[in-house]
């Protein structure tokens, strides 16, 4: 069964930037699109971005445009999500998305 594993979340002053980092067990990162989910306390689930198998083509949701960004290594099978200019309301569990097999997820606590 294939497992996707989220690293890097962590506790960060507002301002502050932290890289997330998906990897899997086996190679399907590298053949699928990619997506990051995060889900904040009493909210539902929500979409922050994916990337295309080339990584030639990414997508965000608006409040992140220009914040966050979402790139692979293939070689590495990994994907990663930078995040910088964090604000308190990114505060969430950050998960990976690949098919329809989550990760299970990262902590980011952005303090004010």
């Amino acid at each position: 069964q294939v497992q996707l594993m989220e690293s890097g979340g962590g506790l960060v002053q507002a301002g502050g930037s932290l890289r997330l980092s998906c990897s899997a067990s086996s190679s399907i990162l590298k053949l699928n699109l990619v997506a990051w989910f995060r889900q904040a306390p009493g909210k539902q689930r929500e979409f922050v971005a994916n990337i295309t198998p080339d990584g030639f083509y990414t997508n965000y949701f608006v409040s992140v445009k220009g914040r966050f960004t979402i790139s692979r290594d293939n070689a590495r099978n990994a994907v990663y999500l930078q995040m910088n200019a964090l604000k308190p309301e990114d505060t969430a569990v950050y998960y990976c998305k690949v098919r329809d097999i989550w990760g299970q997820g990262t902590q980011v606590t952005v303090s004010s």
